[in-house]
């Protein structure tokens, strides 16, 4: 993720360009970019501890079925450990873990023959050495139980991502600069292990990803190039090119990335356009272009320079009635960073989508 400059004004995005071209600066990048529409935040969390540094990183999101104003957004501080914060944004818990950087959540998760929350996400603190940090979530008190850390291979852990395949958990985590390591877990013991394991690999640094549980399709952003999809049934999975870094609809750097189900195999691969503060819909499955948005200052201030996403439909209460969006703020001044929350029926109508 690049780093924020103060004051907003003066908010300059660091070169995707080879070595020795000239910055463009985001104002520029805003104009050649495709429109997008506007959106406001309907809440925002407390910020991350960690100041005058970029330290929130990816959120994930439980919802509570029974209850769902009682539902859960955690949150990296890529710096210092782990947030849980209440749908009214207040921090509930925080967890210290280290440099802990993507984050994401699967429920009804079997973790040593009960069902659990299991929560994961990639664990950078060793820089040569990438984990795999594994948590399970009591939604009643809000808090994280270390479960384990799992080995994943040499270099820096950067992206994560898990999903269900097969009926078999997988944990996605890309290294950088852009090899992706796919590993299935056996959460049947006392302790976590890796049941399987294969790699495949981006050219360059890649980070966001996503894995369609419906399809097993993992989506991964290669952050200057394209959105690449690898089918995780086959043995070998090869790149299949998604979406094009174009400087239009999607502009260094392609950041996170989040779905959105149409409950059959459609819906949208939503793609934070990072180098115009825009976030981009693409159609499922075939990855049409279905429209932008930017997060625009309101009752709560807007999004910058986003890395993080995270939608999850259903009823969220009067708030959040259809569903969820959290979105990473890269620029929070003269607070540290945040996220920001949005609702999705508010997105779709925006857009223009159903």
């Amino acid at each position: 993720m690049r780093k924020i400059m103060i004051p907003a004004a003066l908010i300059a995005l660091s070169a995707c360009a080879a070595a020795g071209e000239k910055e463009i600066p985001v104002e520029q990048r805003i104009a050649n970019a495709a429109p997008a529409v506007s959106v406001t935040a309907r809440g925002e969390t407390e910020p991350v501890g960690t100041v005058n540094d970029d330290a929130a990183d990816d959120p994930a999101i439980w919802r509570n079925a029974a209850d769902p104003k009682a539902s859960l957004i955690i949150g990296t501080d890529k710096k210092a450990g782990i947030y849980v914060y209440g749908l009214d944004g207040a921090k509930k818990t925080f967890l210290p873990a280290g440099a802990i950087n993507n984050i994401d959540l699967r429920e009804g998760v079997s973790v040593n023959g009960k069902p659990s929350i299991l929560v994961a996400a990639s664990d950078r603190t060793d820089r040569m050495q990438a984990k795999l940090a594994l948590f399970t979530l009591d939604p009643a008190s809000a808090t994280l139980t270390r479960l384990g850390t799992l080995p994943v291979g040499t270099g820096e852990a950067y992206g994560f991502c898990m999903g269900v395949v097969g009926g078999a958990m997988h944990a996605v985590v890309v290294i950088k600069p852009g090899k992706i390591v796919d590993m299935t877990l056996d959460l049947s013991g006392a302790t976590p292990a890796i049941a399987a394991s294969r790699e495949m690999t981006n050219a360059t640094l890649s980070e966001g990803c996503v894995i369609d549980d419906r399809t097993s399709q993992l989506y991964v952003s290669e952050e200057d190039v394209a959105i690449w999809r690898f089918d995780l049934t086959q043995t070998q999975p090869a790149p299949v090119r998604f979406a094009t870094v174009d400087s239009k609809i999607l502009v260094a750097d392609s950041e996170g990335l989040a779905i959105a189900s149409d409950g059959a195999n459609g819906g949208y691969l939503i793609a934070s356009s990072q180098g115009d503060n825009a976030f981009t819909l693409y159609r499922l499955p075939a990855g049409d272009y279905a429209g932008r948005f930017r997060i625009a200052d309101g009752k709560f201030g807007g999004t910058s320079d986003t890395d993080g996403i995270e939608l999850v439909q259903g009823d969220f209460g009067p708030d959040y009635p259809g569903g969820l969006f959290v979105a990473q703020d890269g620029h929070n001044a003269p607070h540290a960073q945040n996220f920001k929350l949005l609702a999705w029926d508010d997105i779709k109508a925006a857009v223009g989508v159903k």
